[in-house]
């Protein structure tokens, strides 16, 4: 049986009426303009805060458009300016027009780079409008056989329409278009394409500022041109126009004819091509995806109906065959697996899976194998025989027998249901494909295939849904070609790793660590279960107290969890202070609340923080209860692929949810404790990471003997920057100074550290330069991480993990700021991910190399949580401080520190 990818995507060639080519001509600003309304602004921003709901409209509509037309050529005309020849002639041309928002206009060079990415040729011709552009693009290439297709929401282009061109006018946002042909032009206007000029004109235009005749409608123009023939002899011949209507014509005549002038598009605009030189090519994938990514666009969906119409997937896909990848696939049935593995299982195989999980059982319904020749391979574990089962598990733990996984360590944790290891894995697709683009929001095996390999996979349920409706048969195929994907893409992005210099950090790092998650992950953490009950009690009747009070505050009840209903109260009934303006009212959000706390000695604002604090540990009680297994332990989830810094985060639940410094939040770590069969739990972190990492990295050797004096950091530091003796410096100063070094390792600006500290601007920026004079190191490290990375395009890491910022050269002032701060974030944060990552390898290393039953359950921000076995406690404490020290040589050596106790708080040092 031969297992084939579908098709990903048509050149339109055949799509193309009678086999002539297709050109498809639109209008960029009229469309963008279009999707800027057609989509509200305030869903679609960036993290940086860049608007990018004309953005995603536009490419939306493009992608359906190429999808439902196939055109063989294609381009997209954009206006320069308002100032061209029309404006030179009637410089009232559009003075009308409101001021351009700004969240619109910051959003047009965005267009521009989605459409470089996909390859479409654009214009813009100083002088002259994009109608003007299409206009001359549309007669030549009808001229020379082309059927053309405009789309445009500008009614003036109808002018255009002919057998050969027709207009395609979006009637619905961005979504609906109507197709205007000759018939249809006539059917809606009772002109031919050839009057509609005619009839603009006298009608005027007012969103072009163009007046018509008073008194004189749509139906009356139409009657004259109808009457007369033409807007030229009704000029010749408005004598002969009765009553006022015509009295008004002859006093507007001058006026008119000069929106007939205006109206009528250029047709010869000089431009350096010709139709043949729009056919489509293939897009640049990684410039395409770049955008993808800065724009934070999500949706995997979204991406591939945009990587679907991209006419290189399917000179790909003819280059791999008519057919696309093909496999020659078996469904194994019992006693056939050995068999397979012994002809197959020597060279690289992929792997995919069905993990049933999602589906309520917690088995493997199927997995597949493929090999990078052809041979593929299902098999259902449940069918396998004693023989079948264990040649399985002999070549899944065969370090010497390599593996390519998608999410390795998903797979690792299923496999381990079965009593399954797994060693031998050379590659990680999910993994590698977040080293060569962390920024990604999305590492589904679909949405890369599309994206680097141009296949687009049919789904099965390995997607975590059955898929009904399709076969047994199709699901094994589709399988299969799932496994010889995965490898596949695994050898793309190999190639990619290592023109990175990134396989070592691959090879290295995150492969070891995805093996040691996901024994963390099966280990989980013991939790106990009454004292969550009594704290989400507490918690609960806190809630209840605190809008008790809030309603007694005001004098009636009202819904504290209605924004609406809380605007009314805060500054209609109560008359506060206005805070933020926002599209639904005034900001009724945390630090809004904080604020009018401080303005206002009215008691509501400390309320409703109090009750947001208490619902939120309510939630976090809540959800750490819904999350006890049966074995009355907590399994989180840890993610090595959301943060583009390379830090773990961790859900189902969330543990970085838990407050560390408040009582409550201590409270809640008591709930976290040893298991049976254990004696304690032991809690390990770095003091002051990434203050340390910084005096490495920018070498300030006064910093570096700072850390190594052996008195208190921060007071060091402060009796430099407020030139006293150490002895002299009160809290006050320490906790500027503080905030301050912490903030430059999170690339805090002055104004930034103003906010933190509850000083002015200027003060803040005093204590900024007071700070570089004795440190000039920093200052000129960071200086330098910036000016680089906006050379390269990229930080690194002490391991050379990368993270991009395309937005440092961006001419948004907004994206360019916080770029800027990123690239002073990075490094630092980057490389304390990168340490506690070798940290927690050496010690799961040397725990098992010294034969110890201790076990490593937790990392939460840079903290590591140990289960330690009966007698253990010394060797563990003592390993955990050597291995952990000694991850990585900083000039300002790490500093470990170390507890231990029968719960995670206890546990705290």
């Amino acid at each position: 049986m031969a297992a084939t990818a579908s098709k990903t995507a048509t050149t339109g060639t055949d799509a193309a009426r009678g086999g002539r080519p297709r050109l498809l001509l639109l209008d960029g600003h009229s469309l963008a303009y279009r999707a800027f309304y057609a989509l509200p602004v305030e869903n679609f921003n960036t993290s940086t805060g860049q608007p990018t709901n004309a953005v995603y409209g536009f490419a939306s509509m493009l992608a359906n458009t190429l999808r439902d037309e196939a055109p063989t050529h294609l381009a997209v005309a954009f206006d320069v300016s308002r100032k061209t020849w029309r404006f030179e002639e009637f410089p009232e041309y559009k003075a009308n027009r409101a001021k351009t928002p700004d969240e619109f206009r910051s959003q047009v060079g965005l267009i521009g780079e989605l459409l470089d990415g996909m390859s479409v040729p654009r214009f813009a011709v100083e002088g002259f409008e994009a109608d003007d552009v299409i206009a001359t693009l549309a007669t030549r290439a009808a001229a020379e056989g082309y059927e053309v297709l405009i789309v445009t929401g500008d009614r003036d282009c109808l002018q255009l329409v002919t057998d050969d061109v027709t207009v395609l006018y979006p009637t619905k946002g961005v979504s609906e278009l109507t197709r205007f042909t000759p018939a249809k032009v006539e059917e809606k206007y009772g002109l031919s394409p050839q009057q509609y000029p005619d009839l603009a004109a006298l009608r005027g235009d007012p969103s072009d500022n163009l007046p018509g005749i008073p008194g004189v409608g749509e139906k009356t123009a139409t009657k004259w041109i109808k009457q007369f023939g033409s807007f030229a002899e009704l000029v010749e011949r408005a004598d002969e126009v009765k009553g006022k209507v015509g009295e008004k014509l002859r006093e507007h005549l001058e006026a008119v004819k000069l929106n007939r002038r205006l109206t009528e598009m250029v047709r010869d605009v000089a431009l350096d091509c010709t139709p043949d030189d729009l056919a489509r090519a293939p897009y640049d994938r990684e410039a395409l995806a770049a955008v993808l990514d800065a724009l934070e666009f999500r949706n995997p969906n979204f991406r591939e109906r945009l990587y679907a119409v991209d006419p290189g997937a399917a000179e790909e896909e003819a280059a791999a065959g008519a057919a696309g990848v093909e496999v020659d696939g078996t469904v194994l049935g019992t006693g056939q697996l050995a068999g397979w593995l012994a002809a197959h299982g020597a060279g690289p195989l992929g792997v995919a899976t069905v993990d049933t999980w999602a589906l309520g059982s917690g088995n493997v319904a199927e997995i597949a194998l493929a090999a990078a020749d052809g041979p593929a391979a299902r098999f259902d574990p449940a069918e396998a025989d004693e023989a079948d089962s264990a040649a399985f598990a002999a070549w899944a733990a065969d370090a010497d027998r390599p593996k390519v996984l998608h999410d390795a360590k998903q797979v690792m944790r299923v496999f381990a249901e079965h009593g399954w290891s797994v060693a031998g894995v050379t590659l990680d697709t999910a993994l590698a494909a977040y080293l060569v683009k962390p920024g990604r929001r999305s590492f589904d095996l679909e949405g890369l295939s599309v994206e680097y390999l141009g296949r687009e996979l049919t789904p099965t349920a390995a997607d975590g849904q059955l898929a009904f409706g399709v076969d047994e048969q199709a699901e094994a195929e589709a399988l299969m070609v799932k496994a010889r994907t995965v490898l596949d893409l695994g050898e793309h992005l190999a190639a990619r790793l290592e023109a990175d210099g990134a396989r070592e950090l691959l090879r290295d790092v995150e492969l070891p660590v995805s093996a040691l998650l996901a024994r963390m992950e099966r280990a989980g953490i013991a939790a106990d279960r009454d004292w969550l009950d009594r704290l989400e009690q507490q918690f609960a009747a806190a809630v209840q107290q605190a809008v008790t009070e809030a309603h007694a505050s005001v004098g009636h009840e009202f819904n504290l969890g209605s924004p609406k209903q809380l605007q009314e109260v805060l500054f209609g009934e109560l008359g506060l202070p206005r805070t933020k303006k926002t599209k639904t009212g005034f900001t009724t959000d945390a630090d809004a609340l904080a604020w009018l706390a401080g303005q206002t000695e009215h008691e509501l604002p400390v309320i409703m923080l109090r009750h947001r604090e208490q619902a939120r540990l309510r939630s976090t009680v809540e959800g750490l209860i819904k999350t006890i297994a049966p074995d009355g332990r907590i399994h989180t989830t840890f993610n090595q692929l959301v943060t583009a810094t390379g830090r773990l985060s961790s859900t189902d639940p969330n543990l970085q949810n838990i407050p560390v410094r408040t009582e409550e939040g201590r409270a809640i770590r008591r709930a976290f404790v040893v298991g049976e069969g254990y004696e304690s739990l032991l809690t390990a972190d770095y003091s002051q990471i990434e203050l340390r990492i910084m005096a490495h990295l920018s070498e300030d050797e006064a910093l570096i003997a700072a850390f190594t004096s052996g008195e208190d950091l921060h007071t060091t530091v402060a009796s430099q920057v407020f030139e006293v003796e150490p002895t002299a410096v009160d809290p006050e100063m320490r906790r500027k100074t503080k905030a301050m070094s912490y903030g430059l390792a999170y690339g805090l600006s002055a104004f930034g550290l103003s906010q933190q500290l509850g000083i002015t601007p200027e003060e803040a920026r005093r204590l900024m330069e007071n700070y570089f004079l004795r440190f000039g190191g920093v200052r000129d490290y960071l200086h330098r991480v910036v000016e680089d990375a906006r050379v390269t395009g990229y930080t690194e890491t002490v391991l050379g993990r990368r993270r991009y910022l395309p937005d440092l050269n961006s001419d948004n002032r907004q994206r360019r700021e916080m770029a800027e701060r990123m690239a002073l974030n990075a490094p630092i944060q980057g490389s304390a991910a990168d340490i506690v990552k070798i940290a927690m390898l050496r010690v799961d290393d040397a725990l098992r190399a010294e034969g110890l039953s201790s076990r490593m359950l937790l990392q939460v921000h840079d903290e590591v949580v140990l289960e330690v076995a009966p007698g253990e406690r010394e060797a563990v404490e003592e390993l955990v401080r050597r291995e952990m020290g000694a991850a990585y040589p900083l000039r300002a050596p790490l500093d470990v520190s170390v507890g231990v106790g029968p719960d995670w708080e206890s546990a705290a040092h």
